[in-house]
């Protein structure tokens, strides 16, 4: 697993930090190839996973920015890299929001060219915990260069980061 910074671990990392428990349903919004979605089943979630261009098995074809779910349909979001790049980050967030039980826990590590808890608490998020992981993105982008595989896309100027964050609907 190594579409996004850290991989597995990074995931598990988040999962810790959530303090799910065995047998939540969770949604990954931005799920590619699902495997986030697999190690979720693995360890006991009940997980769905929705992407615009689906590369695995389990992934439905979907916009996360408008999920195909009801309101108060999960009790956590994951989202690894997948909110930035979808071009509307706060969009993204508020239809986590939505499709959130309340209570529920959002899991998102991503790009942000703006104050994370900011960001969070304008979409009706409590922020839970917050860990700088900039350092290991840089090294994940610049050897996704190198291999000739970096998504090329518009960023705006100015200082960004890259976090592990996990909130609580409010």
């Amino acid at each position: 697993m190594r579409s996004h910074p850290g991989g597995e671990a990074h995931t598990r990392r988040m999962l810790e930090l959530a303090g799910l428990p065995a047998g939540a349903s969770v949604l990954d919004m931005g799920a590619g190839a699902g495997e986030t979605l697999a190690l979720l089943r693995a360890l006991g979630y009940v997980p769905r996973g929705i992407d615009l261009a689906p590369r695995g098995a389990g992934v439905e074809r979907g916009d996360l920015l408008h999920a195909p779910y009801p309101d108060g349909s999960f009790d956590a979001v994951i989202s690894q890299c997948a909110f930035f790049v979808s071009g509307d980050q706060r969009g993204a967030l508020r239809e986590a929001n939505r499709v959130l039980r309340p209570g529920g826990r959002l899991l998102l590590s991503d790009v942000f060219f703006e104050e994370p808890e900011r960001l969070l608490r304008s979409a009706g998020f409590d922020l839970l915990r917050a860990e700088d992981e900039t350092a290991e993105w840089r090294e994940y982008y610049l050897e996704a260069i190198w291999r000739g595989d970096a998504p090329c896309c518009g960023v705006p100027g100015g200082k960004s980061g890259y976090w592990i964050l996990i909130g609580r609907k409010e």
